[in-house]
């Protein structure tokens, strides 16, 4: 007990110090993650033996983290992305597998051996490009979904990777009983199970297959059938922490399911997240997995630092690191040449490449199998690891170059690729922010259908947290409006924070639609004039009825009652309506409103109506009171 509190201190106190810095500095959380793991590690030597045994717990945070992304995609959106899949993540597979094989040929390595280490190298960080694309927020944009693409790509090319691994070995080359199971010697079949317990163990090839396609669906039928009853039963306790614990029973339990008909867990855990996309109770399994996520991917990460074998580097760091910026170089290429041929573009092409250049974490998975298979020599195998946690090490820099080339090529942050509008409705609102949202809930609690189009991609997922489908694009493109439905719409509300959008985009749709109903909000006086001029119906001024209803609280405190201060308030609101359209047409665009005399005569002659007006219904009032 006192071991597992004192190596659990040095973790936590490793990464509380190590990361917060690290972010400080601009240099992300993973590698502080990965500092924090080599100074406990390699370095100061607080933690050792317990490495290796921590990193195949730790995985399971790439599970949990597959699981959550799953349950932001629908299963629509899935096979929308066959041609990525199949294309852009098949593709890399191939040609990163190739050209390394080739390479290890050229080595004087077996064709056996060099396939065996293409295989394995060709694949990348899953945890570090997944995590880091979330903290800068890149996720949704046309990069962050073409390298998630390909991501998912590799985890699932894992499965015939390890099926095809053993028929490489150079002795005792398995064959197919006359039963049609495959012998692979009884010493190699013990060794090459990742757990004591097999549902396919033994079975007939047919067997095997029958087996796995019933796990799969029964991952699929349970989670359309079984879980709402199953939180339905937790809810009834109305203990907050069965939530969790159920979430935790459905992650764990699929991975479980999956390492017994042989498949990865990861694989398995993004199917279930697919699976419960669209149930009521994905936010709560968001909510109570977030931290879980966090902790085991930040242990993760720790122990391949601390797992680095120092005294290995030293003997030769020279061509260790040389072999790692070979491998991330040849990569490179490839993904430079596939997202071309792909038709990526400017900062989501640098993404694209420079996020998936590095080997990943399930080349220790496949090292370590193919070893056990006697695939790959011991020595090799053991380069092989520090090649590929030097590649892991230097992916927080490659995204710091990103971020660098980002910067020189215009914004920091790339263009996310408009969504695909499948929706349209009667009302279009443009812009979800402080404003837009009221105007859409009051709306669509009303019970009238709203089509949400806004550029900002947080704001979007946050919205989506919330249930609120929206889709991502600048309102102001003719084609996102059209595909929303403009053509046919009764009411467009135009409510961005940059005020010439709302021009721009109110000028456009009134040259379309002369006939539609548009609502505009307006930032002051003078952009209310743009938008009259531009075509609008009804104008907001974004705080004119915050500070009139402010206006109205002070007056009840000052002495007039509330039915008083509220015939006031209206009084004023409608003048001051009359008003702006009167001095609309006084108004000049490009001269400043103090140089307009005629502008300046009649706004002094409506205030002086407007202190009349008010006078009167003071006058009115007091007779009635006497």
């Amino acid at each position: 007990m006192d071991d597992f509190l004192y190596q659990a201190s040095i973790y936590l106190a490793a990464a509380v110090i190590a990361v917060p810095l690290s972010a400080r500095l601009g240099l992300g959380s993973v590698l502080g993650y990965l500092a924090a793991g080599i100074v406990i590690g390699p370095v100061f030597g607080l933690v050792g033996a317990e490495t290796e045994s921590l990193q195949h717990v730790a995985e399971f945070g790439v599970v949990m983290m597959l699981f959550l992304i799953g349950l932001e995609l629908e299963p629509r959106a899935l096979w929308d992305m066959r041609d990525r899949l199949l294309g852009l993540g098949g593709l890399q597979v191939l040609l990163s597998t190739a050209v390394i094989a080739a390479v290890a040929i050229y080595a004087n390595h077996p064709w056996s051996v060099a396939l065996a280490v293409g295989l394995t190298l060709s694949l990348s960080s899953t945890a570090i490009v997944l995590q880091t694309l979330s903290e800068k927020g890149l996720m949704q944009t046309n990069g962050g979904r073409a390298t998630f693409s390909v991501l998912l790509t590799q985890d699932i090319a894992v499965i015939p990777i390890l099926a095809m691994l053993p028929l490489l070995a150079l002795p005792a080359m398995p064959h197919i009983e006359s039963d049609g199971s495959i012998d692979r010697g009884a010493d190699a079949l013990h060794e090459a199970g990742h757990h004591s317990l097999s549902l396919v163990e033994g079975l007939p090839g047919w067997a095997v297959t029958l087996v796995t396609i019933g796990a799969v669906a029964f991952v699929i039928l349970a989670g359309i059938y079984l879980t709402r009853p199953l939180f339905r039963f937790i809810h009834a306790t109305r203990l907050r922490e069965m939530y969790t614990a159920l979430a935790l029973m459905i992650v764990v339990g699929i991975s479980f399911l999956m390492t017994l008909v042989g498949l990865s867990p990861a694989l398995g855990a993004f199917l279930a997240g697919v699976v419960l996309a669209s149930s009521e109770f994905r936010h709560e399994m968001e909510s109570d997995l977030e931290p879980f996520k966090g902790l085991f991917l930040g242990l993760f990460f720790i122990t391949v630092g601390a797992g680095i074998d120092v005294g290995y580097f030293f003997n030769d760091p020279l061509d260790l690191i040389g072999l790692a910026l070979l491998v991330i170089l040849a990569k490179g290429i490839i993904l430079y040449l596939v997202g071309r041929a792909f038709r990526l573009r400017g900062r989501d092409h640098w993404l694209f490449t420079l996020g998936l250049a590095q080997a990943g974490e399930f080349g220790f998975v496949l090292l370590a199998f193919s070893t056990q298979q006697n695939v790959i020599p011991p020595d090799l195998s053991q380069k092989l690891l520090m090649i590929i946690a030097l590649t892991m090490l230097i992916t927080p820099l490659l995204f710091i170059i990103f971020d660098l080339l980002s910067r020189r090529m215009g914004d920091g942050v790339p263009e996310a690729e408009p969504d695909e509008i499948d929706e349209k409705g009667p009302v279009i609102i443009a812009g979800i922010g402080r404003f837009g949202q009221i105007v859409n809930r009051l709306v669509r609690a009303s019970g009238f259908k709203t089509v949400v189009l806004d550029h900002d991609i947080e704001t979007i997922q946050l919205m989506r947290r919330f249930g609120v489908k929206g889709f991502l694009g600048d309102p102001t493109r003719p084609e996102l409006l059209r595909a929303a439905g403009l053509e046919k719409a009764s009411v467009l509300v135009a409510a961005m924070d940059d005020p010439k959008q709302v021009t721009r985009l109110v000028g456009f749709a009134r040259r379309q639609r002369p006939d539609l109903h548009i609502v505009a909000r307006a930032r002051d006086r003078t952009h209310v004039y743009q938008l009259y001029q531009a075509g609008a119906n009804d104008i907001v001024r974004e705080m004119f009825d915050g500070s009139l209803r402010a206006g109205r609280y002070v007056l009840e405190n000052v002495g007039l009652s509330e039915y008083e201060a509220a015939q006031a308030e209206q009084t004023f609101y409608h003048h001051d309506r009359a008003s702006v359209r009167d001095l609309a047409e006084l108004w000049i665009p490009g001269m400043p409103t103090g140089e307009n005399k005629k502008y300046i005569e009649r706004a002094r002659q409506l205030e002086k109506d407007l202190e009349t007006e008010l006078l009167e219904l003071a006058e009115k009032h007091a007779k009635k009171s006497a």
